[in-house]
């Protein structure tokens, strides 16, 4: 595989040639005045613009692009995305073969720029029958960091990791449901940039680091989602961390009360979080004001504004610790939030992934049961007939989107290894019959999994990302 230097206009750059137009991307750079390099896997044209001055557009201004035809470069993708306002950067993921990976990240000079990207090429027909996907990107500058030893105190935990990696700027420590002196035996650390939490994540992830002697686990955490502030302005519920396990939703409710008999509307207790919904938003903002660092049962709560469900960006792919699973609905059933708080998944059996944010989601839809009386009709129903918001499991998802498209069911095929202490891990290969002579022969995740159930879950939702139904 050969490498050409093309000048462009800020010097030399690199662009892998072969099977992409190099006079195209040649005549697209000369036209545009922007430079274009080659390094770690991915082609960046721009970054900045010709004639550009000051710092990097802020966060918020750059936009994930997924289910790229594998043969289309910048050459036909940089004008598509100029509809939307002035590129500032535009990084396509490229394959040692020359082919691109599938997906891209567009920087704008705004976010109202980005905003508009995501309106108006979001399920853009990008060629005939390719349909493109656009979202918001964030940069994540948060690691997870599990196997902590749980007696470590924040201060502890903060001053080893700014031994060990360099531009840390804080940690979060959450105390355990069950006893407040201990930490739940992982943390968030945050740093100054993504860069530099990539470098440490990449000091650290080969699996062999230790920390007071302990093998630690160490993965990127979800980014927090950021909501528009004319949203915000509407929220009138309020989440509620760090509460006692035997804290009832009565006490919740009669606790924020007390500075306005009447105001709450219901409390929502999961575990050791609760959410708390109020009539009105101003009875919402004062309450968070004044119940924020009270004391419930012995425990000193956090409060803040819950963030609204979106309802439109439910799965986002894992990429290099830029955008992932959105936490709209990966609510914590933390039942067994001490043993493995990173399980990629929803079914709240199992311990979803905590990302670190301070404002979870309230669950859209409640997952409850309903008392079965005697004599109560039954009638006869196909799972096939339900819609897609009745199924809380990917696997089940999965198999509901292939029958709507008049597809054979997922075939899955289960592979394992083992890990360097020795556990088996698994994983999934789904072979979607009726496509299997595409462009996509199998869709396989990149993540190995401890148990059956949850390999197979992780491997339904990578299915779906890529078909598009999440």
């Amino acid at each position: 595989m050969s490498e050409e230097t093309i000048d462009g206009t800020n010097g030399c750059s690199k662009v892998r040639t072969g099977t992409q137009n190099e006079a195209a991307l040649l005549a697209l750079m000369e036209k545009t005045g922007y430079n274009m390099v080659q390094e770690n896997g991915q082609r960046k044209f721009g970054g900045p613009p010709p004639g550009w001055e000051g710092p990097p557009p802020p966060r918020g201004c750059e936009v994930f692009v997924g289910k790229i035809p594998r043969d289309m470069y910048e050459d036909e993708l940089v004008p598509v995305f100029e509809r939307a306002g002035k590129i500032y950067e535009f990084r396509l993921m490229m394959e040692f073969s020359g082919e691109n990976r599938g997906y891209a990240f567009v920087m704008y000079t705004t976010k109202e720029e980005a905003q508009l990207a995501i309106r108006i090429l979001n399920n853009y027909e990008i060629r005939p029958g390719k349909f493109i996907g656009v979202c918001v990107s964030l940069d994540n500058c948060r690691l997870f960091i599990g196997a902590i030893p749980k007696e470590k105190k924040k201060e502890e935990i903060l001053d080893e990791m700014k031994k060990v990696t360099e531009g840390v700027v804080d940690v979060i420590v959450y105390p355990s449901a069950t006893d407040k002196t201990k930490n739940r035996g992982f943390a968030f650390v945050e740093y100054e940039s993504h860069r530099a939490a990539a470098m440490a994540r990449r000091k650290l992830i080969p699996g062999t680091f230790q920390l007071w002697g302990h093998t630690i686990q160490v993965d990127w955490a979800d980014p927090e989602k950021e909501v528009d502030e004319e949203t915000m302005q509407r929220v009138k519920v309020l989440y509620v961390r760090n509460l006692m396990i035997s804290t009832t939703e009565e006490t919740i409710k009669a606790e924020f009360n007390k500075f306005k008999p009447g105001s709450v509307e219901r409390v929502k207790k999961l575990r050791d979080y609760a959410f708390v919904h109020f009539f009105n938003r101003e009875d919402a903002v004062a309450a968070m004001s004044v119940m924020n660092g009270k004391c419930i049962d012995g425990a000193s709560i956090e409060v803040t504004l819950a963030k609204p469900v979106n309802k439109e960006n439910t799965w986002r792919q894992h990429l290099n610790g830029q955008i992932s699973p959105n936490s709209e609905n990966l609510i914590v059933f933390a039942n067994k939030e001490e043993s493995h708080p990173k399980i990629l998944g929803k079914p709240p059996a199992l311990p979803a992934r905590l990302n670190g944010q301070h404002s979870p989601s309230p669950p859209e839809i409640e997952r409850c049961t309903y008392p079965f009386f005697p004599g109560t009709k039954l009638t006869p129903i196909s799972m096939y007939s339900l819609k897609s918001n009745h199924f809380s499991s990917a696997v089940m998802h999965l198999d509901y989107y292939c029958n709507k498209n008049n597809w054979a069911p997922p075939e899955y095929y289960l592979y394992s290894t083992t890990s360097q202490d020795g556990k088996v891990l698994l994983v999934y290969k789904i072979i979607i019959p009726a496509i299997a002579n595409g462009s996509q022969s199998y869709f396989m995740p990149d993540k190995l999994c401890t148990t059956l159930e949850d390999a197979k879950e992780l491997a339904a939702q990578f299915t779906l990302l890529h078909l598009g139904s999440f």
